[in-house]
């Protein structure tokens, strides 16, 4: 299954690899480009759906410390408590993991898909010599450093709450993934910030509805 998924990715970026061929541009950065805003456009139902999960899990926080303040010392009915206010309110609190769990095998599928790709003309792009290979083919660190700011942005856009821990997270997470993409291929480090970058364009889209819709109502 794990391998028809790899399969299907150099195929889709073959395809696009093609596009731009056509169009006078032959480029595998590109076709990655238009690879991660394909896929970006096939999960935007599970972005709507963690990003309406993660508003609810919000609003219900007051509601939740209440119910830990009040339970503190009986955890058994505490989890009782919490999961009729989840049932109550209609929300999954697993939810707002399910884009992420998705994509998950395919970030992992184009990491082969890129690695191992048979690339029929040198796969350089911009500045990058050689989207298959790690850090050495991007001297300036570019999108490592593209990798980590988005992370970040992103991470930003969509929390409202800054608790300490809150924090922590939100400037951890961006620098071990800007560390991660040192080691891994570039192709895949421009995956990831262009899936940020549309990431970023839908939340801010999604944020853009709500608020229309909230003064309407």
């Amino acid at each position: 299954m794990f391998n028809f998924i790899v399969e299907w990715m150099q195929a889709a970026l073959t395809f696009f690899y093609n596009i731009t061929v056509n169009l006078g541009v032959p480029n595998y950065g590109i076709a990655i480009i238009l690879l991660t805003v394909v896929i970006k456009i096939l999960l935007y139902p599970l972005t709507v759906k963690q990003v309406r999960s993660m508003k609810a899990m919000q609003e219900l926080a007051p509601k939740m410390k209440a119910l830990q303040e009040k339970y503190k010392d009986n955890k058994e009915k505490l989890n009782v408590e919490i999961a009729g206010l989840y049932k109550n309110a209609g929300v999954n609190p697993f939810a707002g993991c399910l884009p992420l769990v998705v994509q998950m095998p395919f970030l992992i599928a184009i990491f082969y898909a890129i690695r191992d790709y048979n690339y029929v003309s040198n796969p350089s792009f911009l500045w990058i010599n050689n989207l298959a290979q790690t850090s050495p083919s991007d001297p300036y660190y570019i999108i490592p450093i593209l990798a980590a700011g988005t992370t970040y942005f992103s991470s930003r856009q969509t929390t409202t709450e800054m608790t300490e821990q809150t924090k922590m997270m939100m400037m951890m997470m961006p620098l071990f993934i800007g560390y991660l993409t040192i080691s891994f291929p570039a192709g895949l480090g421009i995956y990831w910030v262009m899936s940020n970058f549309v990431q970023i364009g839908q939340q801010w889209w999604l944020n853009r509805k709500a608020k229309v819709i909230g003064e309407a109502g």
